[in-house]
């Protein structure tokens, strides 16, 4: 799992962009988990179900989409603690804690070992579970492993794709006088570059990312 300081940048990062979206977040009560259950099944899509027809399992794109469920489940957790972000990570950690303890998932009156599940079927619970307003993240730790995808990889990519949607915020992107092209390549190819250099376990990860962003900008 993730320290506090991680929890805490992502939590930061997570009220922020909420709060760009719509100042009034906490009071709209955005249906959070319903967007997970549709980024969910998109993963399912990625991962290829159909048995009447070939199709291949695209890793990069379940990883993807782990990733944008993640910003939904912190949006969630934040709403259920109104806005406040020392009680949601609070809250991640206990619930966390308790969920990855337990041998199974009790859901619809049935256990389930989640061992025992596929990727598939860890995704189809998920799934479940996210519509009927629950948050499992021993279960999505579960879908995670699935995916190859720990949580230091999770952490990176979550704040560097936050880092980047903040950045191009700051510099037009809204009134489109923001460049996506920089010296002929395009902003997500210089993030790649740019993140390899710093050691996402520092604390100072985020505002590094965003000070090499800005200076490869303007160059």
């Amino acid at each position: 799992m993730l320290s506090s300081t991680q929890l805490n940048t992502m939590f930061q990062l997570q009220a922020g962009m909420n709060f760009r979206v719509d100042p009034n977040w906490t009071e709209a009560k955005y249906p959070y988990l319903r967007a997970v259950v549709i980024e969910a099944a998109e993963a399912i899509e990625h991962h290829g179900w159909k048995w009447w027809k070939q199709q291949h399992c695209d890793l990069s794109q379940l990883q993807m989409e782990l990733v944008d469920i993640w910003h939904f489940l912190l949006s969630e957790i934040l709403l259920r603690n109104g806005g406040d972000e020392e009680k949601a990570r609070t809250y991640l950690e206990t619930t966390y804690a308790r969920q990855s303890a337990a041998d199974a998932l009790n859901f619809d009156g049935q256990e389930y070992a989640l061992g025992e599940f596929d990727l598939l079927e860890l995704l189809q619970t998920f799934i479940g579970t996210s519509a009927a307003g629950r948050i499992e993240l021993g279960l999505f730790a579960a879908i995670m492993r699935g995916c190859s995808l720990d949580w230091h990889e999770l952490y990176k990519q979550y704040v560097s794709k936050n880092v980047l949607n903040f950045f191009r915020q700051d510099h037009g992107y809204q009134d489109g006088t923001y460049k996506k092209m920089w010296n002929g390549r395009e902003d997500n190819e210089v993030l790649v570059e740019v993140m390899a250099t710093l050691d996402a376990a520092s604390p100072a990860f985020k505002d590094s990312l965003y000070g090499l962003l800005e200076a490869a900008y303007n160059h």
